[in-house]
């Protein structure tokens, strides 16, 4: 049987799709990319009790989403589009039930800020204000690509086959420390562009967006962590740990 894995949407409570009423929406590629790589992708929406979700699945994927919000005043010009509130809490709910019933995990853009949160770490929450000497990282280009050094040993390296890959970035908060977890990869600028967790099955959080990114990059990222889901499902699931 193929993996089961779990896509949490994107909470639109603004009326941004449409006034007076809520969505849930997400970019078709993450599911696209998922299925690709031999899963079955199944969307979350918010619900009271993660782990019971988590409980049926293979694995989860964090794809993007919204900023967080900072805790200090930042210029007028800098604008954030907050995550909701209901939408972060469930999302850090079911990465902890995750985590703690051994499932593999891939975390993309927003969804990487949030694993190294959970790690015990911090964001920049504006690059241009917090790192004036940053390089642009939210590219107006959708083609536009930025090299970035992968760290020997990791398992990002092993997953692209040591490969140095040229990603896509459209992104102005990012990892700044990242906590327990392992950095595993940085653009030539410094700022974070991958961690993991060496201890856990799969845990990877990835800052830019393979699921949009040539088909040969796509199918060794998702391949891995879809292989790894598979992994955990062959071998049965692991009891619960701690995170």
């Amino acid at each position: 049987m193929r993996p089961l894995i779990g896509i949490p949407p994107c909470l639109d409570e603004r009326g941004r799709w449409r006034p007076g009423r809520e969505y849930h929406y997400a970019d078709a590629s993450y599911a696209e990319a998922v299925g690709e790589a031999g899963g079955i992708a199944v969307y979350l929406p918010l619900a009271p009790d993660a782990d019971a979700v988590v409980e049926r699945l293979d694995g989860l994927l964090l794809p993007g989403g919204d900023d967080f919000l900072p805790d200090r005043p930042y210029p007028p010009e800098v604008r954030f589009e907050a995550a909701p509130a209901r939408q972060l809490a469930f999302d850090r709910a079911l990465l902890a039930c995750a985590l703690s019933r051994g499932r593999p995990v891939l975390g993309i853009c927003y969804g990487m800020q949030l694993l190294a949160l959970h790690c015990g770490g911090s964001l920049h929450f504006d690059l241009a204000t917090d790192l004036p000497g940053a390089d642009e990282h939210r590219l107006a280009d959708p083609a536009a690509r930025h090299p970035v050094r992968l760290e020997p040993g990791s398992r990002l390296a092993r997953c692209l086959d040591g490969a140095t890959p040229s990603v896509n970035s459209r992104h102005h908060q990012a990892v700044r420390d990242a906590g327990r977890a392992r950095v595993s990869a940085r653009a030539g600028d410094g700022v974070v562009e991958a961690i993991e967790l060496g201890e856990a099955p799969f845990v990877l959080g990835v800052q830019w967006h393979p699921e949009t990114l040539e088909r040969a990059h796509r199918d060794r990222l998702f391949g891995a962590f879809v292989a790894a889901c598979e992994s955990a499902r062959a071998g049965g699931r692991s009891a619960p740990r701690g995170y």
